[in-house]
């Protein structure tokens, strides 16, 4: 079996959450790791090259995991690796997508490669199942909640502010709002109904925190809409209280079949490590774009372009006979 030849850009918490999740799939194996920091001050013993030499490595390299902040990072490395190779990543501002989608697309399309966008599990599984759940029981609700758990993507916001040295944001459900949903009232709920970002920030000496706490709560797409408090800690609590991910959530469908019958679709996560489950995902969508690269697809797909049979390394007659 010729194994999928995986690179990694960006060797953060997710990176080394995909190089974990590589080590677990036999039918891959990782040729190297690529970062902007110096190459020989980073812990791991896979091969790891400056990002400046990305390029030396195409041909190289059967499909590059995109593992950079969707705030700064993502929507220029996007496209420009998809430029030069097929690509997997986990862009997940919601109201951007479109946007980014586009961008990765045309880049993909015009150099003849193939790209999978917004993987992991908000977006990525989530959406599957509000798409499969919203499709089952069309007259009916959709509620996602998140948490209790870190959010990587909000605390990369967070620290790319001027001033911020290190920050770690918790994303919390509203208990009471989730049990509503449960019971099939059909709630109404705002953003800020639903949720609490609670951020926990180590500053820089001497900045103006007052300046970094209103960047944070009217930073849009992120925490403008929601109910978020913010907590200036000290490096040695942040450590010493937050150093874990965990993470989750759920999705729900409160609907109605027939004349009355009150239907209740639930998908729910509970992490103990969020950035080890995305990186799983976004190694399973490997495996997915390079198969559709090898039958010849170009440009960008989603999620909901994806057949489940194409994440597992089984075969289709496999799956239903196990599986099915």
């Amino acid at each position: 079996m010729d194994k999928i030849r995986v690179g990694i850009v960006g060797y953060g918490n997710l990176g080394r959450g995909v190089e974990s999740a590589i080590r677990q799939n036999p039918d891959m194996e990782l040729a190297a790791i690529f970062t902007r920091r110096q190459p020989e001050s980073m812990p791991s013993t896979a091969k790891m090259v400056h990002m400046s030499e990305i390029d030396n490595y195409i041909g190289k390299i059967d499909v590059m995991i995109l593992c950079g902040g969707s705030a700064t990072d993502l929507p220029e490395q996007g496209p420009s690796i998809a430029s030069m190779f097929h690509t997997v990543d986990s862009f997940d501002r919601h109201a951007k997508i479109n946007e980014y989608f586009d961008s990765v697309d045309a880049s993909a399309k015009k150099s003849g490669h193939a790209s999978v966008i917004s993987t992991g599990w908000d977006p990525g599984l989530f959406s599957l199942n509000r798409l499969l759940a919203e499709a089952v029981l069309p007259e009916g609700k959709e509620y996602t909640f998140w948490g209790k758990g870190v959010s990587q993507g909000h605390s990369d916001a967070i620290r790319r502010i001027q001033g911020v040295n290190n920050a770690v944001q918790y994303t919390v459900p509203n208990e009471e709002a989730v049990n509503l949903v449960r019971k099939g009232e059909n709630p109404v709920l705002s953003a800020r109904d639903k949720h609490l970002r609670e951020c926990f920030v180590v500053a820089e000496p001497g900045e103006d925190l007052s300046r970094i706490e209103k960047e944070i709560t009217t930073m849009p797409d992120y925490f403008a809409d929601y109910e978020t408090q913010v907590h200036f800690i000290s490096a040695e609590e942040l450590q010493e209280k937050h150093s874990l991910m965990p993470h989750g959530g759920l999705v729900l469908r409160s609907g109605i079949t027939g004349a009355a019958s009150k239907q209740i679709i639930e998908f729910g996560l509970n992490l103990a490590s969020n950035p080890e489950f995305t990186g799983s995902v976004l190694v399973a969508y490997a495996r997915a774009i390079s198969r559709f690269a090898k039958e010849g697809f170009v440009g960008a797909k989603t999620v909901f372009d994806i057949p489940f049979g194409y994440l597992s390394p089984k075969s289709a007659e496999q799956l239903r006979r196990e599986l099915l």
